[in-house]
């Protein structure tokens, strides 16, 4: 019955920033903002697969997590100079600092972190070959790649 997620809600403190953000800082495209109230959809990726709700929320916001889809290569050698170059911060899972992707074992998946203006925790995350070992926890790529 399920065959994936097609869309996911995150509060934003102004839609218009909300918008701008999404769409000219990330790439994704409006696909429709509702008049009769503060809400739009914007496409993340072609052919109408998956979609991303803004709502507006000027009081209380809840910032919330999730990821986009991407590929390892754009992982490990362009997402972190793509998030620096729209001045966006870069962060692992650990948040020691390290502004490396790191791999959670137990899927195995490779992922890198930022924030929204509002707050809401945004990835990019790739599912690896092979099988989990969730025995490793979270640790590098060169870590993870030493134990295949």
């Amino acid at each position: 019955m399920i065959k994936g997620l097609y869309e996911t809600h995150v509060q934003v403190s102004d839609l218009e920033k909300g918008i701008k953000f999404y769409t000219e800082v990330l790439g994704l495209k409006l696909a429709h903002r509702d008049e009769t109230r503060p809400i739009a959809f914007l496409w993340i990726a072609e052919n109408k697969e998956f979609m991303l709700g803004l709502w507006e929320q000027k009081e209380n916001l809840q910032p919330r997590h999730f990821a986009f889809s991407s590929s390892k290569e754009d992982i490990l050698s362009y997402s972190v100079k793509f998030l620096e170059d729209k001045s966006l911060k870069p962060y692992n899972f650990l948040k020691n600092g390290s502004i490396e992707p790191m791999v959670f074992a137990w899927m195995p998946a490779l992922a890198i972190y930022f924030n929204d203006p509002d707050g809401n925790q945004l990835e990019f995350i790739s599912i690896l070959e092979g099988d989990g070992k969730p025995e490793l926890g979270v640790l590098t790529y060169e870590e993870w790649m030493k134990q295949h």
